[in-house]
């Protein structure tokens, strides 16, 4: 973890959310599914921005599956589910594709890639996130503060220990 998939996810959202005709950030899956009715209330918070309702009601994971069929099966969604940990809680998320309308699309952060083979997600379709090497850390950090692709004399050793300081991470840059 830690290497920022989580906030792209939710630039990449919120770029994007309006020209669908619902949509929905579930935050934490990992975390928000435990307990008995974790993946109820995980239903229910989806069911519940992506039809702009104010309460669903949803009692069971089973009748949450059906739910979500049912009512979403020909609405064009953005969902993204963050940290998702196990394949149950995509099953009953998200299973297949064909519980949301055509052109619908759905964004899955992970830190492991077999669960999205395993979920039947083509390798085209997995965007790694990757660490920066020290030259293209060095280089995005002096854009941002400089302007410019090289930092300031003044400043070269001061940049440069920011670079290592944050170990590569663009994000933290």
């Amino acid at each position: 973890g830690g290497v920022g998939k989580t906030t792209l996810a939710k630039a990449v959202y919120n770029s994007v959310a309006q020209k669908f005709d619902g949509s929905c950030f579930l935050e934490n899956v990992r975390e928000n599914s435990k307990g008995a009715r974790g993946l109820v209330e995980l239903q229910k918070i989806l069911l519940r921005e992506i039809l702009k309702e104010r309460e669903v009601e949803v009692t069971s994971v089973a009748r949450g599956i059906n739910m979500i069929k049912e009512r979403l099966q020909y609405k064009r969604v953005l969902l993204v589910l963050d940290d998702v940990s196990d394949m149950n809680q995509l099953n009953n998320l998200a299973r297949q594709c064909s519980w949301f309308g055509m052109g619908s699309r759905i964004i899955i952060t992970t830190r492991d890639r077999k669960l999205l083979r395993c979920h039947g997600v083509r390798p085209d379709l997995i965007y790694e996130v990757q660490e920066l090497d020290e030259h293209d850390a060095l280089e995005l950090l002096s854009v941002i503060a400089f302007k410019r692709i090289r930092p300031l004399d003044s400043y070269a050793e001061l940049t440069k220990r920011a670079v290592r300081y944050t170990q590569g991470l663009p994000l933290a840059l």
